[in-house]
């Protein structure tokens, strides 16, 4: 097929407007791609952030409105966002329904704010204190504290920084609120959350204690001072002195990292104690793990293998000893 071409330079013209059209079009794609691609990249990070417990979620919602330029939007991509951040296991585990709230609870400073989690529905249940870590009742504990309740758990997460003000918002600093805590007063404030769960109308009366890092070591205490505890698991926590175990009366679960130096170091006197005083423990020690290999908001030391069997074993153990 042939074409007849009367004016060589208007047809020149036309295809070269044409051209210049199409390469306009792309570039408004491109760009549009490109826009859209560093908004996914920083909406990622947020996710990303507010996961890790960097973020609280007033924070992230006002930060997801900035980038999307609406506060409607945001909330719309909220529940989406939320969903996408699941495991195929999370995502079945949601499907059990819970109950979570705010409350606050009596104890030696005053009220205490924590955060409950429970089944829904009217049967009792065993319950469990959830301890934070050094940074305070952040998403992450919190999330602990729902797949607590998931199992079958009233999961109580008492925020220990509420004498100082609560925990806050930028997390960074928190070190600085732990330091202004007196210790014997935050202790007393742990013990009187099993009091608290003892008579919950919730409670089946039965309840246990774990918590990870600087709350490992605190449940290792509100077993020493509590003698209505019953079920202690602490998460490479700091031991008790050898001349504390005996007032110990609480079954003991207590999980180690392989690699954590300064928690290790009395372990093998912890054991000697629980011996010699007739304890009843399981201590399980983590091949390749290092301190806080639970916690899945930290990606340098989250440990899936370690904390998957470490949880199995909590669970089974609190079903045992709170039924």
């Amino acid at each position: 097929m042939q074409f007849l071409i009367k004016d060589k330079d208007s047809f020149v013209t036309i295809i070269f407007n044409r051209i210049i059209y199409l390469i306009k079009k792309i570039s408004n794609l491109y760009q549009k791609t490109l826009k859209f691609s560093i908004m996914n990249d920083k909406i990622n990070r947020l996710v990303s952030n507010y996961c890790e417990g960097k973020t609280t979620r007033r924070s992230f919602i006002g930060r997801l409105t900035l980038i999307t330029g609406s506060s409607a939007l945001a909330l719309t991509l909220l529940p989406v966002l939320n969903d996408n951040t699941l495991s195929a296991e999370e995502k079945k585990k949601k499907a059990g329904t819970i109950i979570s709230e705010y409350i606050k609870y009596p104890a030696e400073t005053g009220e205490m704010r924590a955060f409950l989690a429970k089944p829904d529905g009217n049967k009792k249940s065993p319950a469990v204190i959830v301890i934070h870590e050094n940074r305070g009742l952040v998403p992450h504990i919190r999330d602990v504290t729902q797949r607590m309740a998931q199992e079958g758990f009233l999961a109580l997460a008492p925020d220990a920084l509420t004498p100082v003000g609560g925990t806050p918002e930028d997390v960074s600093n928190a070190g600085e609120l732990f330091a202004k805590l007196n210790y014997d007063q935050t202790v007393k404030n742990f013990t009187a959350a099993v009091k608290y769960l003892k008579t919950h109308p919730d409670s089946n009366g039965k309840v246990g204690c774990t918590g990870f890092c600087w709350g490992g070591a605190m449940t290792n205490q509100v077993a020493v001072h509590s003698k209505e505890l019953d079920a202690a698991v602490p998460y490479y926590g700091r031991v008790p002195a050898s001349e504390d175990v005996p007032k110990i009366t609480a079954p003991i679960l207590a999980h180690f990292a392989e690699n954590d130096e300064r928690i290790n170091a009395g372990i093998k006197d912890f054991e000697e104690a629980l011996q010699k005083n007739n304890k009843e423990y399981r201590i399980y020690i983590y091949p390749g793990t290092q301190h806080a290999f639970n916690n899945d908001s930290n990606k340098e030391r989250y440990h899936e293998e370690a904390a998957g069997l470490a949880w199995r074993r909590t669970v089974e153990f609190f079903k045992d000893k709170l039924k």
